[in-house]
């Protein structure tokens, strides 16, 4: 059966719709029609819910649909596919799974045993603490290290056995800044394949393909979806070769599939995404320039400000916005950042990021022991609320914490 978004498809053949040419326009536009296809059946502008599970032989037996059975394939997850992959200008397609862990864990999956990895010393913690429990049991190799720097980057490599660098940029949840361009240059000199966990910046600021990465994961569940109700993953090839053509039979044997539902779920979102994401970096970059003199915020993380160690890099390999999320490190240590927590009333203390309302979270207590996350560290995902509340809301509860009313001296 042909793959998805393949060339014997295309990735435009995923239910039978009309697909007028979209040349000249741009993904903003795209996005917002998702490719501009049309139901040709009932002439629908909004791309129909596909949730068959088998589908109907040729009398010769075969499959001229390009479909036989739904745990490999599925048209609606197809149609979100092509969006995403217009989206990251990936040339090979994209997949989608069923969260942004199953997608991240297929691409260390398709590696060979023996082979050697290295991974970010402070990146997402799930995703962390199954390279360091899972890999190994697959005899995977994985080195830590400070992705930002450089020189300890290559010093990682081991030409030969190096086969995967993953490096993610913004890095959760200190938001650090990794130079793509450079780090590809790294992998590829070593004979390894660069993937960018590019969750935190969405394809609407940050194209890793085009600055040279291989793949590109992003958690769906996320900014791409942006209304916390789907959990999804998806990655994003530059070419289609023999290590793509394993994370898709990966997916399609593992069953890992996105469902229906969801993807249908996900395409309502893409189509709002780039005005999503751009609102929301706007937000929080307010909230950086606001929140970087507080009283009670002895620092701020975000590479929008000028002075982060990451501006440069990221003014560079970032456009129209540095991303959604930023921290703080609140003045009283672990239990003043607790404290400034508790007393939000905008602020939704929940875990993901992403979302269009705004959350906040004690990063150090959800990772326990081991996480490199500082313990003062509140991790802020901006939402499209106004700015001016969120920030006000932000500033009542760190003057309320530290015993003092917002806006004057404790």
């Amino acid at each position: 059966m042909p793959q998805p978004n393949s060339p014997e498809t295309g990735p435009d053949q995923g239910g039978g719709a009309e697909n007028p040419p979209v040349a000249g326009f741009s993904r903003r536009s795209l996005a917002a029609q998702a490719m501009g296809r049309i139901d040709p059946v009932t002439r629908a502008v909004v791309p129909p819910l596909h949730v068959s599970t088998t589908f109907l032989r040729d009398p010769d037996n075969g499959y001229t649909s390009g479909f036989s059975y739904a745990r490999p394939d599925n048209a609606t997850v197809r149609e979100a596919e092509s969006v995403i992959a217009m989206l990251e200008e990936a040339e090979a397609g994209a997949l989608l799974f069923g969260s942004g862990m199953a997608a991240a864990t297929a691409a260390f999956s398709a590696l060979e045993p023996g082979d050697h990895v290295v991974a970010p010393k402070v990146m997402y913690w799930a995703l962390k603490r199954w390279l360091r429990e899972e890999a190994p049991r697959r005899t995977l190799t994985v080195d830590f290290v400070d992705t930002d720097d450089l020189d300890a980057l290559r010093g990682a490599m081991r030409p030969g056995r190096t086969k995967l660098v993953w490096i993610e940029t913004p890095g959760n949840p200190l938001w650090t800044v990794t130079d793509i361009a450079a780090a590809a240059d790294i992998a590829h000199a070593a004979g390894a394949r660069l993937a960018v966990d590019s969750t935190a910046a969405s394809p609407i600021h940050t194209r890793p393909l085009s600055l040279g990465a291989d793949l590109v994961m992003h958690s769906a569940t996320k900014i791409l979806n942006g209304h916390s109700d789907v959990v999804a993953g998806v990655l994003a090839a530059s070419r289609a070769d023999a290590f793509w053509a394993r994370i898709v039979a990966i997916r399609a044997s593992g069953g890992a599939i996105l469902g229906p539902f969801e993807a249908y779920l996900l395409m309502r979102s893409l189509r709002t995404l780039p005005l999503r994401a751009h609102a929301q970096a706007a937000s929080a970059l307010d909230l950086a320039q606001r929140l970087k003199g507080h009283a009670f915020v002895q620092a701020v993380l975000y590479p929008g400000l000028p002075e982060d160690p990451g501006h440069a890099i990221a003014a560079r390999q970032m456009q129209g916005g540095f991303g959604y999320m930023l921290s703080i490190r609140v003045r009283g240590g672990e239990a003043g950042a607790i404290a400034t927590a508790a007393r939000v009333r905008l602020w939704k203390r929940a875990t993901s990021l992403g979302g269009v309302e705004s959350l906040i979270e004690h990063r150090a207590s959800v990772e326990g022991p081991g996480t490199p996350c500082p313990p003062d560290l509140l991790r802020l995902s901006t939402g499209i609320e106004d700015p001016a509340d969120l920030f006000a809301d932000l500033d009542a509860a760190l003057w309320a914490a530290h015993g003092g009313a917002a806006g004057g001296p404790a």
